[in-house]
């Protein structure tokens, strides 16, 4: 359990050692799913400040999933048959489903980040049932995934699967419903319990009243009624009027700059650096409160905060490095990245189906509060699972294609990988590749090339130095490397 502990004590001040392959990795990790070899390659030596200035304006510039042809269906658009109906309604989800995961390995951080919202801003798509809803949900989330934080709030709440899920749908003038009111300060800006009270749940809840119009055909975008508006005197957080929607957001972030710039910024600390953000070892208090400062100072962009944190000394210090377990998406996306294999969508479904086996159902958070994560992912309910997909991957990419074996374990020796000699240097550097800290202990990298080298054991290449990577069963001692290291602990971890 020691090795969780927070014991980081470096400060946010520039991080300014050129980047050795531990950190690019680190920092390929954290902002997306990993990386390709080359892709690593090509970033070692470069400073912090350069790289992660190109993440982030890669992020800000990325543009959001274009709009299906369903994007503002109703019900009326789809057959009359309910099985029909069925059918094509479960076959748009699958489609925008492996569209987004294409978006999660393929966009870096902004997708890490509209992935990361998705567990603050949660809804479920079991409770709203509806494509369309889905589809602007996502929407909000790419679009403002890097942006303003302030107009992330006003927007997520106003979505029709927000509406839906926390009940603003039914959010009526004389019969207001506190439910996304609760979720506003509790979840979404201040933190349980932090800075607000139950008048201020109960008056917020009646200046979000109006929301109500669903039209006359389900599924269809849900818009403001002004019959259904609350229009007493409100009074939150000391103010009175006849507040509205808007005018809570203002009075919000007016009065609670404090309290929200220091939620968020640990709840960003905890996702991308370490899950304990109160250890008394380590500095994440102060870290939390200076990028708090960096907020405020800009207005609620989120951009210059995760610039601040993703070039400091904090950041990339060792005690960061490989202390923040795999959620299922990372299990399977960060073995797909950093191993470059050919994939396709079939095998991104897969992806995303095996992580809903095992905990983390995509568009479907166990409730509104969302996954936990870090341990609750390792439970006894899960662990046999991990390793068995993990291993199920592993055997379909080497059932398409062997040669991508051969070529990762090449490309991760480096140059002289096609005639390296030693079978431990290859094993060693294919080890070293995806587990960010290596192994624990030289008996457990002894182990791990004991399976690499097993193909060819009981023939004289190591001994006569003839052993190299071009041989003929070269790329299966690969494969039985990554069997082994898929069940290794250190593997779990990013």
């Amino acid at each position: 359990m020691e090795y969780f502990i927070n014991c980081n004590t470096s400060s946010l001040a520039q991080y300014n050692t050129p980047l050795d392959r531990t950190r690019v990795e680190h920092l390929y990790r954290r902002l997306g799913f990993g990386a390709s070899v080359q892709t690593v390659n090509a970033a070692i030596g470069q400073s912090a400040d350069a790289l992660v200035d190109t993440l982030i304006n890669e992020a800000i510039n990325v543009a959001p999933i274009p709009a299906p042809e369903w994007a503002d269906w109703t019900n009326a658009n789809y057959p009359e048959d309910d099985d029909l109906r069925r059918q094509l309604r479960r076959a748009q989800k699958e489609e925008f489903t492996t569209t987004y995961g294409n978006a999660l390995l393929n966009n870096n951080l902004r997708d890490r980040l509209s992935f990361f919202w998705s567990n603050h801003f949660v809804t479920e798509y079991d409770i709203y049932d509806c494509n369309s809803f889905l589809y602007y949900y996502v929407n909000c989330l790419q679009r403002n995934a890097i942006g303003n934080f302030r107009t992330f709030v006003s927007e997520i709440g106003l979505t029709s699967a927000m509406l839906r899920y926390l009940d603003g749908a039914f959010n009526r003038r004389n019969r207001p419903n506190e439910n996304y009111a609760r979720e506003l300060y509790e979840l979404f800006t201040l933190g349980e319990g932090n800075g607000y009270t139950e008048d201020d749940i109960v008056e917020t809840s009646k200046a979000l009243t109006g929301y109500t119009e669903r039209g006359e055909i389900g599924c269809t975008q849900i818009t403001f009624d002004p019959e259904e508006f609350n229009t007493e005197n409100k009074t939150i957080f000391g103010q009175t009027g006849n507040w509205g929607y808007d005018d809570v957001i203002d009075i919000l972030f007016a009065q609670k700059e404090d309290l929200i710039a220091n939620f968020i910024c640990m709840k960003l600390y905890e996702f991308f650096v370490h899950p304990d953000s109160s250890d008394a070892s380590s500095n994440a208090p102060q870290i939390i409160s200076g990028l708090a400062a960096t907020f405020i100072a800009n207005n609620f962009e989120l951009a210059p905060v995760l610039t601040q944190l993703f070039k400091s000394e904090h950041f990339f210090d060792e005690t960061a490095i490989g202390v923040i377990i795999k959620s299922p998406f990372d299990l399977y996306l960060n073995f797909i990245k950093e191993t470059n294999f050919t994939y396709n969508d079939g095998l991104v479904i897969n992806a995303i189906d095996a992580s809903r086996m095992i905990g983390q159902e995509l568009f479907d958070p166990v409730d509104v509060a969302g996954w936990q994560r870090d341990r609750q992912w390792i439970n006894t309910n899960y662990m046999i699972g991990r390793w068995l997909s993990m291993e199920t991957f592993v055997q379909l990419f080497y059932q398409a294609d062997t040669e991508q074996f051969r070529t990762l374990g090449i490309q991760a020796t480096g140059p002289t990988g096609a005639t390296e000699s030693d079978p431990d240097v290859v094993a060693r550097a294919i080890i070293d590749k995806f587990l960010p800290k290596g192994l624990l202990t030289e008996a457990d990298y002894a182990v791990a090339i004991a399976a690499f080298r097993e193909p060819y054991e009981d023939n004289n290449v190591y001994e006569t130095g003839t052993w190299n990577m071009m041989l003929d069963d070269a790329d299966s001692q690969v494969y039985l490397l990554l069997l082994h290291l898929v069940k290794e602990p250190e593997f779990q971890l990013k």
